[in-house]
């Protein structure tokens, strides 16, 4: 049986953005927080606040919503987390929060300038 899976976007206080792909969210926002991996990206810039994630029931749809998400416009990417958490907070603070499946008729589209 095929487990469950998640993509999530972690920032650090100057909003520098990582997106990510897991199985066990809790886990690897602790990875995260705890820099285990002292040279990676999150660990270099200091980003560790969980602010947005998505719950897939298969780890193969976290991953291509991850790529969709990676190959995003930083300015779509706020979009989704502002969607989901308006005021940045570290949502690895406040696990009660319901993660509901990616549903992209609620996405806001960029307005054209």
């Amino acid at each position: 049986m095929e487990k469950g899976g998640y993509v999530y976007i972690m920032a650090s206080k100057g909003k520098r953005l990582y997106t990510g792909v897991t199985s066990e969210l809790r886990f690897r926002v602790k990875q995260h927080k705890n820099k285990v991996h002292p040279n990676s990206h999150t660990a270099r810039y200091n980003i560790d606040q969980l602010v947005y994630f998505e719950a897939f029931e298969t780890i193969n749809e976290a991953i291509a919503r991850e790529s969709t998400i990676k190959n995003m416009h930083r300015v779509e990417k706020v979009q989704l987390i502002v969607g989901m958490n308006p005021d940045w907070v570290d949502l690895s603070l406040v696990w009660d929060i319901p993660a509901e499946p990616f549903d992209e008729s609620r996405m806001r589209r960029p307005e054209k300038f």
